[in-house]
């Protein structure tokens, strides 16, 4: 019986150290290859543009408002101040007549001083890889600037890259609280999930539908 035991607790453990060994190896894939792309200085880019703003919720599930959200928003509206964006897809959740992220980035950049003329919503970004496959099939775009948060911008290009999306990232800044250090620590599996759904599963939107090229 203690045999037995032993042969389980042996064999859990190289389990879980060959699951950790992928998470780190895939993590440290999907960073070094594209963090050279991760912008924090908007004079860096071109100017007239078309970004991809990656949605959230815009609050927090106790009701506050969620900076993840808000410091997108504001980093956006920048841009477009600066003349660097001429126009903005904004591509989130849309699951239920109550939860409507595209349109909560409409309003908020709306807010900002975006006019509406300037943003297409994209209501089927149900992951960051349907957000940007849909953004090159659906809306035409071969060229793109990402706008999230750092810790994301790293999953957004991996994906934009495997996907042939000329990309950057223009980042927001991160809230430095617990909740963001949960979010820290699921975007770590969601790298690894990601390799896995480009290279072994071949996992592609569930939404397409026609295409809706942006001219600018």
């Amino acid at each position: 019986m203690k045999l037995r035991w032993r042969k389980i607790v042996w064999m859990t453990g190289i389990t879980v150290g060959i699951i950790i060994l992928i998470v780190w190896t895939t993590n440290l894939w999907v960073i070094s290859s594209t963090q050279s792309r991760v912008l924090t200085d908007y004079r860096h880019l071109p100017d007239s543009g078309v970004a991809l703003v990656l949605g959230t919720s815009h609050r927090l599930s106790n009701g506050d408002p969620n900076p993840f959200f808000h410091n997108r928003m504001e980093t956006a509206a920048a841009l477009y101040q600066q003349g660097k964006i001429v126009h903005f897809i904004v591509s989130g959740d849309n699951r239920t007549k109550y939860y409507n992220e595209p349109l909560e980035m409409q309003k908020a950049l709306i807010k900002l001083g975006v006019p509406a003329t300037a943003i297409t919503l994209d209501y089927a970004g149900l992951r960051t890889l349907d957000s940007i496959v849909r953004c090159k099939e659906i809306f035409g775009q071969q060229s793109i600037t990402i706008i999230t948060q750092p810790f994301h911008s790293y999953r957004a290009l991996f994906i934009s890259d495997y996907y042939k999306v000329n990309a950057v990232a223009l980042v927001a800044s991160e809230p430095e609280d617990e909740r963001a250090t949960r979010v820290y620590a699921r975007e770590y599996l969601a790298r690894a999930k990601a390799v896995l759904d480009l290279y072994l599963l071949g996992t592609e939107p569930r939404h397409l539908g026609d295409k809706e090229p942006i001219q600018i």
